[in-house]
């Protein structure tokens, strides 16, 4: 699972590490505090291997929903069945995409059932590359919206003591055979990270709320980073 994330850099900065062009519609940054349903930067590649860096709605619609609401609210989807997945499979095959991120955050609960936020991010401090999919989507009425969703996995050894899923996270130089720019075989990346690629730490239950922002939310609580 991953439902919330966190992302400060730049678009100038992130266009030039992806080698993208980038729209001049990209969401603000920095942001703390990014929900589904909100824009979030994407990185994709043409049939010509040209990258575009451009802003999608974080919410995969499938092409038979009738309203935005028309379904289930697709905000990941899983490696295990993306390619049988009506609503995925297509774009497992041809419409796959980069999402970019500082961090994310997932949720343990105490002994009174309260969710206390984990933020999570790369040790070595690098943006996250998050394999994703991505679907045009047309309402009724012809309006048209690009949306997406974050590809996830089983949780590696180490994050499993927060969660049992985790995003996939992209090496830069599996990028090109993600993005479809190189040969088949993008199914094999859909793997979780190795168990020392990410670090994190307990932050404020003020990330709970979908209206909190700013800088404060990805705070220590403690020093005890990575220690549940």
């Amino acid at each position: 699972m991953c439902g919330r994330m966190a992302l400060t850099l730049p678009p100038d900065a992130m266009a030039q590490l992806f080698a993208a062009a980038p729209a001049n519609d990209l969401p603000s940054v920095p942001n703390y505090n990014v929900c589904p349903t909100t824009q979030v930067p994407v990185v994709t590649s043409d049939a010509t291997a040209t990258r575009k860096l451009s802003a999608m709605r974080w919410g995969f619609i499938p092409k038979w929903y009738k309203r935005p609401s028309g379904g289930p609210l697709l905000i990941n989807a899983r490696a295990e069945t993306i390619a049988e997945k009506p609503a995925f499979r297509d774009a497992a095959r041809t419409r796959r995409a980069i999402i970019i991120a500082t961090g994310f955050y997932e949720w343990t609960k105490d002994a009174e059932g309260g969710r206390d936020p984990w933020y999570i991010y790369r040790s070595d401090a690098a943006p996250l590359a998050f394999a994703a999919v991505w679907q045009d989507w047309t309402d009724p009425e012809g309006g048209r919206m690009q949306t997406c969703a974050v590809v996830t996995t089983g949780a590696n050894e180490s994050m499993q003591a927060i969660h049992h899923r985790m995003p996939v996270i992209l090496n830069q130089q599996d990028w090109p055979l993600w993005l479809g720019e190189a040969d088949k075989g993008a199914a094999r990346l859909m793997i979780a990270a190795p168990d020392d690629l990410l670090s994190w730490h307990r932050v404020s239950r003020a990330v709970n709320s979908n209206r909190a922002s700013g800088p404060e939310l990805i705070i220590p609580l403690a020093q005890d980073a990575k220690e549940i």
